[in-house]
């Protein structure tokens, strides 16, 4: 809602994506040092204790910021907000998860981020309609209040070892690579996946105000009410399709997620050049949403399973880089696209070309493999202990009864 509320105060299209991207600078570094922080022994209730505080002090600038500094000063801190919590809670959903396969555990967790997106969106639509938009922030000082009441009294679950001694994060063992390059196409797909997520947050929302070359604009309580549509769908489709791909292959939910994503943009590109492009927006919010679905627990499942475990914490951050990165360039290609041709035709026909290029790339994931996969490959695993069990048992000599 973040640039519905700087929009209506007159800030232009690339004052607000160039505080979003600075944003995302922030957690850029922020991520990674939380990242190696975690593979250290950082317990991980420790990053999302100071992702609370940090937030509220976020929203209490941006309640009642008028300034572009201002406006600066709330993005920096929700940049290090963010920074801090997504490798912790990403690291913690499997150190959390008990006996269910950590790829239900993530659908599971995106459809509950899905939920609060939603809710939040309702949220803002409504304080849209009073004309009192800013109250947004006030629900999310007031949703990460409760975030800290609640890991104060129950703490996530970190039963990782403790790294012996306190060696250097530079030293030879700490300098091995050799898990980063299969991570490498999961990234550069993410890259663009997340490059679309963060132009739906940015781009999206002044297109649809704006109008297209025959599109007609929108109020402001019309486009965030699209946006709460577009989540509303996520919502109801993030269990039923992260459970569905939790059976499947990495590699077919990652292609699926970029073909309608690239769907999804081509249809909101092409609503600039329709007098009832409205209508075509309203369709694309489907794919988008299915594509959002597909994208996140399988992403995040896909790091697991190609990393080793004492090096997850950083791996995780690195992941949630791509949304770090996206976030830093998207807005302000965005921005300055919308503020150069004045409409969005471009700017979304230019990233539906983009996730189709990003198809092939999937094809090089060396462990494709998602819950079902590893079920069947841990059942396969035990199997053959048995059987060796058995043989080496069988071929021991006998020995005499001594009862």
């Amino acid at each position: 809602m973040t640039p519905l509320v700087f929009h209506a105060i007159a800030f232009s299209a690339s004052q607000v994506g160039s505080g979003l991207a600075i944003s995302a600078l922030v957690g850029t570094v922020v991520r990674l040092l939380c990242g190696a922080l975690l593979d250290r022994g950082l317990r991980c209730s420790w990053p999302i204790h100071a992702t609370t505080l940090l937030a509220i002090s976020a929203d209490l600038v941006l309640f009642q910021a008028d300034t572009y500094n201002s406006y600066l000063l709330g993005q920096l801190l929700l940049g290090m907000a963010a920074g801090l919590y997504w490798p912790g809670i990403e690291l913690a959903v499997p150190l959390n998860c008990g006996d269910i396969p950590s790829g239900r555990g993530y659908a599971l967790v995106r459809s509950a981020d899905a939920l609060g997106i939603g809710l939040g969106a309702l949220l803002g639509t409504i304080a849209a309609s009073i004309g009192q938009l800013r109250l947004v922030y006030g629900v999310e000082a007031v949703c990460m209040a409760g975030v800290l009441l609640l890991i104060s009294l129950n703490p996530l679950l970190d039963g990782r070892p403790l790294p012996e001694g306190l060696r250097p994060t530079w030293s030879d063992e700490r300098l091995d690579l050799s898990w980063l390059p299969p991570l490498f196409p999961v990234l550069v797909v993410s890259l663009m996946a997340t490059a679309i997520l963060s132009l739906q947050q940015s781009a999206l929302p002044l297109d649809l105000v704006r109008g297209g070359l025959e599109r007609p604009g929108l109020s402001e309580s019309h486009s965030s009410a699209l946006i709460a549509l577009q989540l509303t769908l996520l919502v109801m489709l993030q269990w039923p399709v992260g459970r569905w791909l939790s059976e499947r292959r990495v590699a077919f939910g990652l292609s699926l997620s970029l073909i309608a994503f690239a769907l999804g943009s081509a249809l909101i590109g092409l609503s600039a050049l329709s007098p009832i492009g409205t209508g075509l927006v309203m369709t694309a919010l489907l794919p988008m949403a299915f594509a959002q679905a597909a994208f996140l627990p399988t992403a995040t499942q896909a790091v697991v399973v190609e990393t080793p475990e004492e090096h997850r914490g950083l791996a995780m951050a690195l992941f949630s880089q791509c949304f770090a990165m996206s976030a830093v360039v998207a807005p302000v290609i965005g921005g300055r696209l919308l503020d150069q041709q004045g409409h969005g035709l471009v700017l979304w026909t230019l990233m539906a070309c983009v996730c189709l290029a990003g198809v092939p790339m999937i094809r090089q994931l060396k462990q494709p493999a998602l819950i079902g996969d590893q079920g069947r490959s841990n059942n396969l695993s035990m199997l053959k202990q048995g059987v060796q069990a058995v043989s080496c048992s069988s071929a021991e000599p006998s020995k005499p009864n001594k009862r």
